[in-house]
């Protein structure tokens, strides 16, 4: 048996161009990546530089304008939209900047809302919500809906719903950018925690302390990998 990593997503060559005036913004502009099992990895660089495009066509939720992606040993968009959908539901988390948290739900609701698309059934999610509420250190705030949890508070349960589905690829997209420092700290401990239990991260971030806690580092510059970052 090989003791050669499991390389979990392999991106070549992928060109991002979005329209603009009748003519095309290119946010990425040829780019590589690997990422193995196992592997957190911080994606940093000015505002701009195509942190946030990349980490999108790589979790299957924007068509590259050229290039190709492997995730998990599936070429991604080769895919059809259905396939790929199945994908993120039920092999990728994905963790936003502003939640996402449906207003109307409880946190135990919200967490629940992607194992009953998977077709899990009830009493086995509601478990499973309490557990991952109970991970999070939020156990106690199981029926408590958005507007009445902190910022903290609703990012620890949108890290929950992300792992409802036990994801083996999570990406998150400037997960403390609305946190302050502290709050901010124990959200990177608590993707520590994850990461050390074996879950493959992908964080876009302009927090100096996500980058200084990551095991790797990749450095945008302009729509282009500028460094590929070695693994501390």
């Amino acid at each position: 048996m090989s003791d050669q990593p499991r390389r979990v997503i392999e991106a070549r060559g992928i060109v991002k161009e979005y329209p603009y005036q009748g003519d095309a913004v290119r946010a990425l502009r040829g780019v590589d990546a690997d990422i193995e099992a196992g592997e957190m990895v911080a994606v940093v660089g000015p505002s701009g530089c195509g942190k946030s495009s990349l980490l999108n066509v790589l979790a299957g939720i924007d068509r590259p304008t050229k290039g190709t992606v492997r995730l998990l040993g599936e070429d991604l968009y080769a895919l059809d939209e259905a396939a790929r959908s199945r994908m993120r539901l039920r092999r990728v988390g994905f963790i936003f900047q502003r939640f996402h948290l449906l207003a109307v739900l409880t946190a135990a609701e919200n967490v629940e809302l992607p194992m009953a698309e998977a077709g899990v059934p009830r009493r086995e999610r509601r478990d499973r919500a309490r557990e991952l509420l109970e991970y999070v250190g939020l156990g106690h705030r199981t029926t408590h809906r958005p507007p009445h949890l902190s910022g903290g508070e609703q990012q620890r349960v949108a890290i929950a719903r992300a792992l409802a589905n036990r994801p083996e690829v999570i990406f998150a997209d400037e997960p403390t950018g609305e946190l302050d420092r502290r709050t901010g700290a124990e959200i990177i401990a608590l993707f520590e925690r994850l990461n050390a239990a074996g879950t493959t991260l992908v964080v876009v971030t302009h927090d100096p302390g996500v980058a200084e806690h990551a095991p790797r580092v990749v450095e945008m510059a302009d729509g282009l990998v500028v460094d590929a970052g070695v693994r501390r």
